[in-house]
């Protein structure tokens, strides 16, 4: 193959899918073109038409889609036309794919190691004498601690983090010539989404393989790749070089974009797509002095892994020794005033979740106080806490606004939940109006309020739960990550209508992201945390723009920016 042939060669390509409404073309005319050993971004948002193009690529479409048109040439081989047992002998050997989900696309009740075997017996890339070894050797080369013990994990025993190495691993096992990665860092802490795409740029660069990084995120296409290409509802709107496409984007698609993209030196309205608003709240004075949430040498404590307590324990609920337990919180303090946003951070299993779960009374303390407007609720037990009226003055905004959301309750059932089981309303005419006015609130078109979770957009789940949150008017809304798997418009939408419901309805936030740009524009204060402790905290602007951690700094070199 010349240096000038393209290692995958996508023309004039239209893929279509047959739906009971008939047939819809979710990209058309796609032309897209991969280099032997080049990185290529296809950016865009959900919808975009990125991952359908990537299925068509893999020949992985599901029974409704079909390739209607255009080629895809990979070497010599016409995908489009390729016969099934041809592509089965191409998928994993020639062409892999890292996927979204890592839990997802791993098999729950198969050992990671035997999932590995699989794949190197099925391409004849071993034999069953030295399989073993070799799936071992791939566990070492994507960086996994102690491969012979993790070969005998199960996937829910590691974290999303070490998952998504074994899905690299999975990838790479048969050393492909052009790796596509489908969002493989989601989700991820940005210390571990750093060191997975370092792994990524890393391992295929000594295998001289080529690479299609499928991402919504701009920082990560500007780090790592060469060129970019932009989609937009099923069509490609801009291609050109990783510096040219950011700093001087031509179409207005790339410039919404990048104008949407959290970055140092802006605003929460500076993200706002133009001619994009949020509903006029008047703000409501508040008292931003005294803390009306104190936490005090806050413990949690887990058993290890093969510790069982002692009957004495167990009837007494003592907890476990320090020598028998595992502390996911390790005597955390800090205050937060009303009308005040406070921002909890940190890599993956620092304890911010297991933080926000304590204080929102879903799981119990081990040790410590959490005084909530003078009354410890440390001291109710999570089960009774549900049933008290405390449990409408917090409330909480999850971090996946689909498995959050009932699938058999309509937008309105599932906003009215709260209010059927805590609130005073009588009557299904007045629950029905406190449903349209909440949906108002959080710019949620009223004809969607009889739609199911299925037929709603990302963001507009995400304006359900925050509706569903607030309808009680709560004093405090703890937010797990709620925007993290949006797109970066939607994502600006959501963040200006939080601090705005914020301002208006008087409310404190607890919010746990991953995400410092995000925390830096929605939060007062930051905690940093690290293995269950605080290692900083202060000012936002402050610990973000002049850290004294060293772990701190760690956090903000990893985050990926595009260029300005």
């Amino acid at each position: 193959m010349t240096e000038t042939m393209p290692l995958l060669d996508v023309r004039d390509l239209t893929v279509e899918f047959a739906t009971r409404r008939g047939v819809v073309k979710a990209i058309e005319h796609v032309d897209i073109s991969v280099g032997k050993g080049e990185t290529l971004a296809i950016v865009g948002e959900s919808g975009s038409g990125k991952s359908v193009t990537s299925f068509a690529v893999m020949r992985i479409l599901d029974r409704a889609g079909r390739i209607a048109q255009g080629a895809i040439q990979f070497t010599s081989i016409d995908v489009a036309t390729a016969s099934e047992d041809e592509m089965r002998d191409l998928r994993g050997r020639e062409i892999s794919m890292i996927f979204q989900n890592p839990r997802a696309a791993l098999n729950p009740i198969r050992k990671v190691g035997r999932q590995i075997e699989d794949v190197l017996l099925e391409h004849v890339q071993a034999e069953p004498g030295n399989v073993k070894e070799k799936a071992i050797e791939i566990l070492r080369k994507v960086r996994i601690a102690r491969p012979e013990e993790r070969y005998h994990a199960y996937p829910f025993e590691l974290s999303g983090g070490m998952c998504q190495r074994i899905v690299i691993a999975l990838a790479l096992a048969c050393r492909p010539q052009l790796l596509i990665a489908d969002e493989p860092t989601t989700g991820l802490d940005v210390t571990t989404q750093k060191t997975v795409m370092e792994l990524i740029v890393e391992l295929t660069r000594e295998q001289g393989m080529s690479t299609i990084l499928i991402t919504h995120d701009l920082g990560l296409a500007a780090t790592y790749c060469s060129r970019v290409v932009v989609m937009e509802k099923g069509r490609v709107v801009e291609t050109a070089k990783s510096d040219t496409i950011f700093k001087a984007p031509s179409h207005a698609y790339t410039r919404k974009l990048m104008r949407a993209t959290p970055r140092p030196g802006v605003t929460l309205r500076d993200l706002l797509p133009e001619g994009e608003a949020t509903p006029v709240l008047a703000p409501q004075p508040v008292d931003t002095t005294t803390p009306f949430l104190v936490v005090e040498n806050l413990v949690k404590e887990y058993p290890r892994q093969g510790v069982t307590k002692t009957m004495a324990q167990f009837f007494k609920r003592e907890p476990a020794t320090d020598s028998q337990a595992f502390r996911a919180v390790d005597g955390i303090s800090f205050s937060l005033a009303r009308g005040s946003s406070l921002g909890l951070v940190g890599e993956s299993g620092c304890g911010k979740s297991t933080t926000s779960m304590m204080i929102n009374r879903l799981t119990d303390t081990t040790s410590g106080s959490i005084m909530f407007d003078g009354e410890d609720i440390a001291e109710i037990p999570a089960k009774q806490f549900a049933k008290l009226p405390l449990r409408r003055r917090i409330q909480m905004v999850f971090q996946d606004p689909t498995d959050s959301l009932n699938p058999r309750f309509t937008a309105a059932r599932a906003i009215a939940d709260p209010i059927l089981r805590l609130g005073d309303l009588d009557g299904k005419d007045a629950v029905r109006a406190r449903c349209e006015e909440l949906a108002r609130l959080v710019g949620l078109p009223l004809e969607f309020l009889d739609r199911f979770p299925h037929q709603l957009s990302g963001g507009q789940k995400a304006r359900v739960g925050i509706a569903r949150a607030i309808a009680l008017n709560p004093e405090l809304v703890i937010l797990d990550e709620p925007t993290a798997a949006l797109d970066v418009s939607v994502q600006a939408v959501v963040l200006n209508l939080l601090q705005d419901l914020k301002a208006a309805l008087g409310m404190s936030y607890l919010f746990v992201s991953h995400d410092l740009e995000v925390v830096r524009l929605l939060c007062d204060h930051v905690i940093v945390m690290r293995n269950g402790r605080i290692v900083e905290e202060g000012a936002t602007s402050r610990v973000l723009n002049a850290p004294e951690a060293e772990y701190t700094r760690e956090l903000l070199s990893a985050i990926p920016h595009p260029p300005v």
